[in-house]
């Protein structure tokens, strides 16, 4: 029996979507280890080497889901091979208005317009120091996934995202530069190669051998995404990490259109054609996410090229159990 779907889930699909969240997050920050690898069984087992890192298996955590780093131990028995904390800010932010996550269970989707809410890289770097002088960091790859304040103009952003980086630099085994949410005004703009390179080059500068990632966005013509890789490969970039969530909303007729970006099965075929369309322009390594919701579409993935997987909204509707069907049928 699967106790997510049967139990676990229709609880929490009662709740708000937000409190949901948090409800989740504060149980994996509250119940032992241990508890939770007898509720859901070992992690798989299946190592990859990327970036010059082990991954015990290819499925990670996608960032948005543990954006404070509260519950790192727990991300770790329910059997992830890696867990991307974040998106995190250089000053603390509230995010946008509530409510600002829905759900729509029939299309296997999400829309969230979060807005970068979390504690600030000062806040988050306590929290992590704390927890490394504890001895209760976990044993999986932890990546950080850096944003732009809302409050700094576009021209700021490189700093910015440096102040971030140098405080969560000790506590990343790779980072990830976002300029691909569309939930932060402007934001999507730094995706021009120009921008993103000042921010690429203000990281490389401070450290040129950290693995750095950049996430780029569905919504991307062919040509601009072609543009990011290119720049990467020049600019000593380690990987990609495709895709974001989307602005397309046309998988929503029907159903009440929110604003924000659409995650989950809608996403699936875009994200595997730019991932394909990538790997033909680009040697570097590529983690995939969008639309990964059962064996069938992770596997897919990989087919494409993808080195590694995330998952969010597949984690949400299907549970513990979707990491193991993907290590199954990625074998």
């Amino acid at each position: 029996m699967n106790i997510y779907e049967s139990v676990l889930r229709p609880v929490m699909f009662r709740m708000d979507p937000e409190t949901a969240h948090h409800f989740a997050l504060d149980q994996l920050a509250t119940i032992p280890p241990q508890v939770l690898q007898l509720i859901f069984g070992p992690a798989p087992a299946q190592p990859r080497e990327v970036f010059g890192i082990t991954f015990p298996n290819p499925v990670g955590l996608a960032a948005g889901m543990d954006k404070n780093a509260t519950s790192l131990a727990g991300w770790e028995a329910l059997g992830f091979g890696f867990v991307e904390i974040g998106t995190i800010t250089a000053h603390a932010q509230p995010g946008n208005p509530k409510p600002r996550i829905f759900r729509y269970p029939p299309l296997g989707a999400l829309v969230n317009r979060m807005g970068f809410n979390n504690d600030g890289s000062e806040e988050i770097a306590r929290r992590l120091t704390r927890l490394k002088e504890a001895g209760e960091w976990p044993r999986i790859p932890v990546g950080v996934n850096i944003g732009k304040s809302k409050i700094t103009p576009l021209e700021g952003a490189p700093e910015d995202y440096l102040t971030s980086f140098r405080r969560l630099r000790a506590f990343g085994d790779y980072f990830v530069i976002n300029v691909s949410s569309p939930n932060t005004p402007g934001l999507r703009n730094l995706q021009e190669t120009g921008l993103l390179r000042d921010i690429v080059r203000a990281i490389r500068s401070e450290d040129a051998k950290i693995p750095l990632l950049v996430k780029i966005a569905p919504d991307l013509a062919d040509e601009q995404a072609f543009e990011i890789a290119a720049m990467a490969e020049e600019e000593n970039v380690s990987g990609l990490i495709a895709t974001n969530t989307t602005i397309d909303h046309s998988a929503l007729a029907g159903f009440r259109d929110e604003t924000g970006g659409l995650s989950g099965q809608p996403l699936r075929t875009r994200a595997s054609q730019l991932l394909r369309d990538l790997k033909k322009k680009t040697k570097l390594p590529i983690i995939a996410s969008g639309g990964v919701m059962d064996g069938d579409s992770g596997k897919e993935k990989f087919d494409a090229g993808a080195s590694l997987v995330q998952i969010y909204t597949g984690f949400i509707y299907r549970g513990p159990q979707l990491i193991r069907a993907i290590c199954r049928a990625a074998a």
